[in-house]
C-alpha cells in the first residue's frame, strides 16, 4: 500500500462567505462544486498548489472547528500577499515558532484553523 494524499473536509455554513474566504482572500481554485438540487446543500473541492479541501454544507460530514497544517514554501510572500489584500475579518501574522517554523495562522468564518507553516532553514 502507498498513500498518495488526504483531502480533509471542512464544514460550511454559507457559500458566498466560504467563497470570499478561500477563493477571493486566501487564493484557491475553485474545482468543482455539487449539490443533488438547488435548495441542496452544497459540497465543492478548492485547491491551492497541492493543497485540496473539500467544503461541505452537509450536516454530519464533520464537525465545524476543525485545524489542518499545512506545509509551505514562500511563506514570507504569501503573508505579504494576505496582508495587501486588506480582507475585513482577518489579519494574521507571521509569527516564528518554538519548534523552528514560520507560521500564519488564519480561521474561516466557520470556525476552521488552516496553519501554513514553511520550516526555518
Amino acid at each position: 500500500m502507498k498513500t498518495v494524499s488526504i483531502t480533509p473536509i471542512f464544514r460550511i455554513f454559507d457559500e458566498h462567505k466560504a467563497r470570499e474566504f478561500y477563493v477571493d482572500y486566501l487564493g484557491f481554485t475553485l474545482d468543482w462544486e455539487h449539490s443533488f438540487e438547488s435548495d441542496m446543500p452544497l459540497y465543492l473541492q478548492v485547491s491551492l498548489g497541492d493543497l485540496r479541501l473539500h467544503l461541505s454544507e452537509h450536516y454530519g460530514d464533520c464537525s465545524p472547528g476543525s485545524a489542518i497544517r499545512v506545509e509551505i514554501t514562500g511563506i514570507e510572500a504569501f503573508h505579504q500577499s494576505l496582508t495587501d489584500k486588506k480582507y475585513k475579518y482577518l489579519r494574521p501574522g507571521l509569527e516564528q515558532s518554538p519548534w523552528k517554523t514560520k507560521e500564519v495562522s488564519v480561521t474561516d468564518p466557520f470556525g476552521n484553523r488552516i496553519t501554513f507553516f514553511e520550516p526555518l532553514s
